[in-house]
């Protein structure tokens, strides 16, 4: 995708906290832990890697929930709609739901990770699978990988 017709433009169920982004995506992604499935009423997340540069929130001041620790999950106080994480010691890039954006049409996860914990019927059509995540010095080729397909 060499056009990614960016700003994109999302917000939680109820509309009380929207966000931008203005930056592409990193890679995209689908999480089948336990700790998605839970959070997500549903067998994975589905989440892309934004540069922090290019989120902001626009409207409206989410909350933290789910667990709260060192990751921090952040929510619409009001719909409690799991929108974004910021994951520990990883402040360059922020995991947006990618069904808070108001069009996902074009997402598909590029990796899949925690497929140790999915559930037997659970497919995607990802391209990279890790039973849990990928090492880290993956990460350097999965981004170039993922921005090389996206054009």
């Amino acid at each position: 995708m060499s056009d990614w017709k960016l700003p994109w433009e999302g917000g939680c169920r109820c509309g009380q906290v929207r966000l931008r982004i203005s930056k592409p995506p990193l890679v995209t992604m689908a999480c089948h832990c336990t700790g998605c499935q839970r959070m997500t009423a549903s067998a994975f997340s589905l989440s892309v890697a934004i540069p922090s540069d290019g989120f902001e929130i626009t409207q409206g001041e989410p909350v933290i929930g789910g667990l709260h620790g060192a990751s921090r999950h952040y929510f619409c106080p009001h719909c409690m709609s799991w929108m974004f994480t910021r994951p520990e010691g990883m402040d360059w890039f922020v995991n947006v739901r990618a069904t808070m954006l108001d069009d996902p049409s074009w997402y598909t996860p590029f990796i899949e990770t925690w497929t140790s914990e999915k559930l037997p019927w659970a497919t995607t059509p990802a391209v990279h699978s890790y039973e849990a995540l990928p090492p880290i010095e993956a990460y350097e080729g999965l981004l170039k990988e993922f921005a090389e397909r996206a054009g």
